[in-house]
């Protein structure tokens, strides 16, 4: 049974509905041409201005960048990933020697631009004799950051789940570190799943950071190509911009057909696994089904 937390609309405010969306429509329109507008005014779109990207060996190099940006934001995103689940333990641990310690590294990288970090990597370490790739400066710097935020994410997730999943775990004989793995972790993940994918297309994005430090990514090389007076701009930042919004709605794509599966495969574990699953079961709660697994479990073992 679904509450109803608000009231119906009456026709009047049916009506003003309608009056705010064609008015939002007709501005947005209007800002729209104005734009376009100006851009043709300016000749930005005339054959000579795209003409660069007729050749093929510029195509080349941009699909050289696209695969320097892919490779440091896959390393970034598993790194991050690992790097906020271990700091998301320690912040959740009993024992206040580890919990103290992990917090303040936790606030202090999440308060360190990654830009900053960035350069304190890629310039700073070598007055210490440290040198490092830019490659390794733009995936470190995004790990440090993005893993600080994704452990916040995942302890205000498992936080946020009723104190009884925890105890209805210890009451079937779990540890901490089980009742963590088994049914704390799992509902978090799948409740912040949205805010995680959000994280990483964030994570993405800042890698056009990495071109401060000459790494060759996207950015890097719209730089290059508009660095020349007469050189297209606009024309670039549109065409990698264009790149950037493709990668990310593709990420997002991803996302939401694993959230998918796994709310899939929660239905099919919540109705105990049979072929046809019951609608009517699938609100029983997770710690039942890991409960009434845990026990066939241990019996199977006696």
């Amino acid at each position: 049974m679904t509450a109803m937390l608000y009231d119906v609309p009456g026709p009047k405010a049916e009506r003003r509905h309608r009056v705010l969306a064609v008015v939002t429509v007709v501005v947005v329109a209007a800002i729209v041409a104005a734009i376009v507008y100006r851009f043709a005014l300016s000749g930005q779109f005339s054959a000579a201005k795209w003409q660069v990207f007729t050749y093929t060996t510029v195509w080349v190099q941009i699909a050289q960048a696209l695969g320097k940006t892919l490779a440091a934001f896959a390393a970034a995103a598993v790194l991050s990933m690992v790097f906020g689940f271990v700091l998301a333990i320690g912040r959740l641990s009993d024992h206040a020697w580890v919990r103290r310690p992990t917090l303040v590294i936790t606030e202090i990288c999440r308060a360190v631009p990654v830009l900053v970090m960035m350069m304190l990597l890629y310039y700073g370490l070598p007055s210490v004799g440290i040198r490092m790739e830019p490659y390794w400066a733009v995936v470190l710097a995004l790990m440090v950051y993005n893993g600080s935020v994704i452990a916040e994410t995942i302890r205000a997730g498992v936080e946020a789940l009723p104190q009884g999943q925890a105890e209805a775990g210890y009451s079937i004989g779990l540890r901490k570190s089980g009742v963590m793995r088994l049914i704390l972790l799992p509902q978090a993940i799948r409740a912040m799943l949205p805010v995680l994918v959000a994280q990483l297309v964030v994570t993405m994005k800042d890698t056009a950071l990495g071109f401060i430090i000459t790494y060759p990514e996207l950015l890097y090389l719209a730089k290059l190509m508009s660095s020349s007076p007469g050189r297209p701009l606009l024309q670039s930042a549109f065409v990698i911009g264009g790149i950037y919004i493709v990668l990310c709605v593709i990420l997002s794509a991803c996302a939401r057909l694993v959230e998918r599966r796994m709310r899939q495969s929660h239905a099919r574990v919540s109705a105990g696994g049979s072929e046809a699953p019951d609608p009517r079961q699938h609100d029983r709660p997770v710690t039942e089904v890991l409960a009434v697994q845990y026990l066939e479990d241990e019996r199977d073992r006696s």
